[in-house]
């Protein structure tokens, strides 16, 4: 095909996932007359269709596309109020609270001590959430000014670690970032841009083709999750892929420390990144150890010396919100067994994996060890929220095996019926929506074993005819 009709492509393909993504994003759409679900499945058959053109377009003419083509999806995805998710009304809180000089982990939203804090844009009559008279007087202890807020749980505390918090704070000082949802949210598309970057970047450092970092760029749930719910996981990614790539191409003890500084410093932003950890362990597994050790230890300590184990936050709470602590959140393994024995099962099957990627992991490129324990904790927690990918996507990109993808695409499908309206699937669906991208997986291996078997067969007469070539002639 002529590079012109392939750029051509590539660009009519790109335009239409922006758009499908400023209708996925708009306020207006009514789930009766128009489901999300072919919408998604519209905009991930564009972004699949532009990054399989991309593969023949020239390097230089590849990387303009791969950025100009994540900030378009970014901006049509930041050009309304967050749809699917409400998170970041928290970190909006969370970033007042701390410019006020107060600890974030300390007292709820929905606090008397923090009613001075409050304002129309996040605490409003008519919002989701809301803190009865009833229920503040019933709960004495809990010293509860009542109201509605768009903060979601508003009498728990935040579930954020430092780094985010850190994070909220500095997005707090742009302007306008206390009344509306646009500043956090470009901070968000900004960081899943320079990602993009720096995967180019590591890419090229590496040898490898540049192009895979479309895979990052346009993928609809880069979109949707960073530019339109602004989720903090964006952030966490971007340093992990700075982290794995720092690890991949040490060469001396200083650079691994850096490496695991920066990893330590991801898993202090949100707790996924430490599924890395097995993978980045493989090389110098003693300095990553200690300088991610150090870095958590160094961010946490503070807040530790504050408030004591309040530091914790929401985390206890969610899990057991979730259904992780009494087991019946495990949609795969739950077809099999329950309760006790699916908490048993899945920390069996995570450690099994954890430890043959520490045993058999390529130390040169940590993100394959890593994506692989990724899609196992996915495949395992079958969790609905479908921002958790995000972490996959960009080992995918560095890797290149687009058929990992499919994990992402499927915790949309967990997320449905009713995308959008925080319903939690039933079991069967949640192993539909999880089995299915272990089967894909599955099958992409198999695919990939074949064509290397046939390409060895088809050296094999090559090579054999060269070592007869150069055999010596006897007399």
């Amino acid at each position: 095909m002529n590079v012109r009709f392939r750029v051509a492509g590539v660009c009519l393909a790109l335009a239409v996932l922006s758009g499908l993504v400023l209708l996925l994003v708009r306020p207006s759409l009514d789930p009766a007359r128009i489901r999300p679900l072919p919408l998604l499945i519209g905009a991930w058959t564009a972004f699949l269709a532009a990054a399989w053109l991309l593969r023949k377009v020239p390097l230089r003419a590849s990387v303009l596309l791969i950025l100009l083509g994540g900030i378009a999806v970014q901006v049509a995805a930041l050009s309304a109020p967050p749809q699917n998710s409400n998170d970041l009304y928290r970190y909006i809180w969370d970033g007042r609270v701390q410019a006020a000089g107060i600890d974030p982990y300390r007292y709820v939203p929905a606090a008397s001590q923090l009613a001075g804090l409050r304002d129309e844009f996040l605490w409003h009559p008519g919002a989701r959430y809301c803190v009865p008279a009833s229920y503040a007087a019933a709960h004495p202890a809990a010293d509860l000014s009542p109201g509605c807020t768009a903060i979601n749980r508003p009498t728990v505390p935040t579930i954020y670690p430092p780094v985010a918090e850190a994070y909220f704070l500095g997005v707090h000082y742009l302007p306008s970032a206390d009344d509306s949802t646009t500043p956090i949210q470009s901070a968000a598309a900004l960081a899943a841009v320079l990602t993009a970057a720096g995967l180019l970047l590591g890419l090229r450092r590496l040898g490898s083709d540049m192009r895979m970092a479309a895979l990052w760029a346009w993928c609809p749930t880069v979109a949707l999750e960073a530019g339109n719910s602004a989720h903090v996981d964006v952030v966490a990614v971007g340093i992990t892929a700075a982290a794995l790539l720092v690890l991949a191409t040490a060469r001396t003890t200083s650079r691994t420390v850096v490496g695991g500084l920066l990893l330590g410093v991801a898993i202090a932003t949100k707790l996924t990144p430490v599924l890395t950890l097995p993978g980045a362990l493989r090389r110098r597994w003693v300095p990553v150890t200690v300088a991610a050790s150090a870095a958590v230890t160094a961010v946490y300590l503070p807040h530790v010396l504050m408030i004591g184990g309040k530091v914790i936050g929401f985390l206890p709470g969610y899990l057991q919100q979730e259904g992780y602590r009494n087991g019946t959140r495990f949609g795969i393994i739950g077809l099999a067994v329950t309760g006790w024995l699916a908490i048993a099962a899945s920390v069996l099957i995570l450690a099994a994996v954890a430890l043959a990627v520490l045993l058999f992991a390529d130390p040169g490129r940590p993100w394959q060890g890593a994506m692989v324990m990724t899609s196992a904790a996915l495949a395992v927690a079958t969790p609905h929220y479908q921002w958790y990918a995000l972490l996959l996507v960009m080992l995918v990109a560095l890797d290149g095996r687009p058929e990992w993808l499919a994990f992402a695409a499927g915790g949309y499908y967990a997320a449905e019926p009713g995308m959008g309206q925080f319903t939690v699937p039933s079991q069967l669906h949640d192993a539909v929506a999880y089995g299915v991208p272990v089967l894909v997986v599955a099958a992409g291996w198999l695919v990939r074993r074949g064509l290397a078997r046939r390409a060895a067969a088809a050296q094999e007469p090559l090579a054999a005819a060269e070592q007869t070539a150069a055999a010596p002639v006897r007399a």
